[in-house]
């Protein structure tokens, strides 16, 4: 009695959690196609660097720190850099708080937004500019500090527009006539990137989450109740090895094939939401960060010397152990780092950002491996992995020629790993790295998850006209 009762109420969840999420199953799947192909627009920082211009050295007569008392920031900022802003040289400077100030390197004054007519200029008469808050390409929190922006469409055979931050005067990302279009039919429905909804970072992040959950419970039932009602030594009456008929026929056989690949996909993506907070993000925190750097030291004029060179569009100011250390960059993205900070100095600022641990081993990598590895991204190598001994059992990255902290990666974040990345990304370097056979195997697995959804979604319309009485 106990077993047709969880039978009934197996297909009861399954038809209805089905009915309530099919097309959201169907609309993931097909989507989940198209990026594997098309990524979400952003700017690589090798773009970033070809679209600023060289450093007029000759107009900047301030140091970081004498310019930064004119404007009122003598605080130590969360960053700093020397660049062009609108013909002019300019350190950006960023605040503990995220906040984005532009001030002058010639007078020291703290410079207000730019205009449509500033912004055009260098850009030539077939621009056109046009302003934007926020869209479908800049909805990430990440946005925030630089908004609003100024949208230039150069009118070039590739539609291409840029985004340059009205406040920075910095393009901050590019986007391509293909790339919007194909992220209308990928990124945007498999994300759930209506701009309305994602805008509000935490309604959007429960939305996905309780549709993902339900999605996730109804193709566990179905997978439970196809290999249940599947009969392959014993078939039924009809000789069939299933109950069913027609399109329901095929939604029970192809759902026993591959419900598990679906339910991976789907429980993955679940679980990339990092429900209940069980992950700790990449993102060092920022007094992790702060402690890294350690205690600031003076910035004078004389930090510039010896990278006053023709070429370089860019100087970042950073901090290593207490040591100060400049990093500056031409467009092709070429660096110069001064002084390159030993690694004595990195293991030092290691420490320093873990305070309460001990070192237990460092290496260098000069290989991708199962945790620092590119998927449709670049990956500085080699890296430094300091690993420490904390009940996290936490790993940073540092870069080795900048002295950068790349990144934390705790016991949790290499569980999200395999538990998100790999099934839902077939993060595998023995398949990835042997394309097309990835791209095969998410074609066929992708395939079957397709015909599952939309044959679910028809069964389920069905259903529903007949409940309702229709036709």
């Amino acid at each position: 009695m106990r077993l047709k009762s969880l039978k009934r109420w197996l297909i009861l969840g399954h038809r209805w959690l089905g009915i309530a999420t099919g097309l959201f199953l169907a609309a993931w799947v097909v989507s989940g196609l198209v990026m594997l192909y098309v990524a979400f627009p952003a700017l690589s920082e090798a773009e970033r660097l070809s679209r600023l211009a060289p450093i007029a050295w000759d107009r900047v007569l301030l140091g970081p720190d004498e310019a930064l008392a004119r404007a009122g920031l003598a605080a130590p900022p969360g960053g700093l850099s020397l660049s062009m802003r609108a013909g002019a040289p300019v350190y950006q400077v960023t605040t503990r708080a995220g906040a984005r100030h532009p001030v002058s390197a010639e007078t020291g004054q703290a410079l207000g937004p730019l205009d449509a007519a500033a912004v055009r200029a260098p850009f030539g008469p077939d621009a056109t500019v046009r302003a934007v808050r926020r869209d479908p390409w800049t909805v990430r929190d990440r946005y925030d500090p630089v908004r609003p922006f100024h949208v230039v469409a150069l009118g070039d055979a590739a539609g291409t527009e840029l985004y340059v931050s009205a406040r920075t005067g910095a393009v901050v990302l590019d986007t391509t006539r293909r790339e919007r279009l194909w992220n209308w039919l990928g990124a945007i429905p498999h994300w759930f990137y209506p701009t309305p909804l994602r805008a509000r970072a935490e309604l959007w992040r429960g939305t996905v989450l309780w549709v993902s959950g339900l999605a996730t419970a109804g193709v566990l039932g179905g997978l439970v109740l196809g290999i249940w009602r599947l009969r392959l030594r014993r078939p039924y009456a009809s000789g069939a090895v299933t109950p069913y008929r027609g399109l329901a026929r095929w939604h029970h056989l192809l759902g026993t094939l591959g419900g598990l690949s679906l339910l991976s996909f789907v429980a993955s993506g679940w679980l990339s939401m990092n429900p209940n907070r069980w992950f700790s993000p990449r993102t060092p925190p920022a007094a992790m960060g702060e402690a890294y750097a350690g205690p600031p030291a003076p910035i004078g004029r004389e930090a510039l010397d010896g990278l006053a060179r023709p070429g370089i569009v860019e100087v970042r100011f950073t901090q290593v152990d207490g040591r100060p250390v400049r990093i500056a960059a031409d467009a092709q993205g070429r660096r110069l780092v001064a002084p390159a900070p030993p690694e004595a100095a990195l293991r030092a600022a290691a420490a320093r950002a873990l305070p309460e641990a001990r070192i237990a081993g460092v290496e260098t990598l000069t290989a991708p491996d199962a945790y620092w590895y590119p998927h449709h991204d670049t990956r500085t190598l080699p890296v430094l992995r300091v690993r420490f001994d904390d009940p996290a059992a936490t790993w940073l990255h540092i870069d080795p020629e900048t002295g950068a902290l790349l990144d934390r990666l705790d016991a949790s974040g290499r569980l999200q790993r395999w538990l998100f990345e790999a099934p839902h990304r077939l993060d595998f370097a023995f398949l990835f790295q042997a394309r097309p056979a990835w791209d095969a195997v998410m074609w066929l697995l992708n395939g079957l998850g397709a015909g599952i959804a939309l044959s679910g979604v028809v069964l389920g319309w069905r259903r529903l006209r007949r409940t309702a009485g229709i036709g």
